[in-house]
This record gives structure tokens, C-alpha cells and sequence, in this order.
């Protein structure tokens, strides 16, 4: 069976790309810093047929996304599908005019954590000349708002890096996707439903010709 590995993976869009993904035959590899609720979210998928396990780990530690990684592969081989979008809710927003060294690093140190998960599988990923790697960002790395001024600022740089590493890749038969996601998920608005966004992530799996989805369900 093909694996997919989820990063930042919670209850809500994490626990449906998940279900999108294990629907179509993948194995789901879980990694968040919460073991009992990785083992929640794994009872669940086992619970509606899917073949699923959390490995708990860090981002900001290194050490630990390594460990996960090296306990997947060891568990289920290669990895065909990586996804990114962990969030932090305990990093404070800051608005345009209050945007500090202070309060901007920690947001910087997050979001570009995800590159050293992707460092995890990419050179596996090369030499099988397979493999698609998705990163997910709030929509606001793209068009930015003022009140979350300095999450914008590492989102964008996250993006940016994304797009540089779709253009590399590509060359090496990888593919890679940044999905920007305008909408507060869950919500209420009837597009910003988790289950309804993760619909579009095995579409960019299996269609593998964009290097940017720019998903928006925001209310007029």
C-alpha cells in the first residue's frame, strides 16, 4: 500500500486528508507532538478501515522529526506522499505595526520547520523519481492581512521556499504543491468544512500539474 505521512496532523483538516487519502487504499503515517491524541486519531482511522499510526514528534526539534521518520520508514517503507500543516495556536499574532524581531522569530522558526521534514524524504524521493510533497500555509503567504502581519511574513517565506523546491524537483520526476487556504476551517462557511478542503489534496496528488493552489472560502 502507498504511505502517506501527515505532518501537524489534528482533528480537523489533518484528520480528513487523512480519510481522503486512506479512502484510496494509502496507509497514514501520523506526526504531531501529542501522543494521546495521535493515538485518537489513528483509533479512529483503524476503527473505518484505514491502516494508520501516530509517531509523536516536535517540529522545533530536529532530533525528534528525524526519529519519526526513520520509525515510519522502518514501519512502512517509502513514503509516496508527504504533507505539511501544522500550526502552533500557542505563537501570538501580531498586527502590521507591532511586528518585532521578538514576536516574528518564533513564528519564522515554526513554519520553516517544515523544511527540515521535507529534507526527510526528498533524497528518497529523488532517486525513486517518484514521490509529491504538499505544504500548506494560511492564505495569507500569498495575500496577507494586517492583524496577522507577522504569521504572514514566515508563511511567505515558507511559500516561497515551496515554489523554489516545485521548480527543482520537478526536474527529478517529484512533485510539489503549496496550498494556501483563505477560509477559517470549520467555520461554518460550507467550503471551509475540513472534510471538504481535503478533498483537493489527492486531486493534486493524482493531477501533479500546479505548483500553487490558492484554496478561498471566505463569505463576500
Amino acid at each position: 500500500m502507498p504511505l502517506i505521512t501527515i505532518v501537524g496532523a489534528g482533528p480537523g483538516l489533518g484528520l480528513e486528508i487523512a480519510r481522503a487519502f486512506g479512502r484510496q487504499g494509502f496507509s497514514v503515517a501520523l506526526i504531531a507532538r501529542n501522543a494521546a491524541r495521535l493515538s485518537e486519531l489513528a483509533a479512529t482511522l483503524k476503527e473505518e478501515g484505514i491502516d494508520a499510526a501516530g509517531f509523536p514528534a516536535d517540529l522545533l526539534k530536529p532530533e525528534s522529526i528525524t526519529s519519526a521518520f526513520e520509525q515510519i520508514k522502518a514501519t512502512y517503507g517509502a513514503i509516496e506522499v508527504l504533507e505539511v500543516s501544522a500550526v502552533d495556536q500557542a505563537l501570538a499574532a501580531a498586527d502590521v505595526l507591532e511586528v518585532t524581531p521578538e514576536n516574528l522569530q518564533p513564528q519564522l522558526d515554526f513554519h520553516l520547520s517544515a523544511i527540515h521534514a521535507v529534507r526527510q524524504v526528498a533524497d528518497d524521493m529523488i532517486v525513486a523519481k517518484s514521490g509529491t510533497i504538499l505544504i500548506t500555509t494560511g492564505g495569507g503567504s500569498i495575500s496577507p492581512v494586517p492583524f496577522l502581519a507577522n504569521i504572514n511574513i514566515a508563511a511567505a517565506g515558507l511559500r516561497n521556499w515551496t515554489l523554489n523546491l516545485h521548480n527543482v524537483m520537478k526536474e527529478h520526476g517529484v512533485h510539489v504543491t503549496h496550498v494556501a487556504i483563505s477560509a477559517w476551517i470549520g467555520g461554518g462557511h460550507p467550503d471551509a468544512a475540513p472534510d471538504v478542503i481535503a478533498k483537493v489534496y489527492p486531486e493534486l496528488h493524482a493531477t501533479r500539474d500546479r505548483a500553487e493552489l490558492h484554496y478561498i472560502a471566505l463569505d463576500a
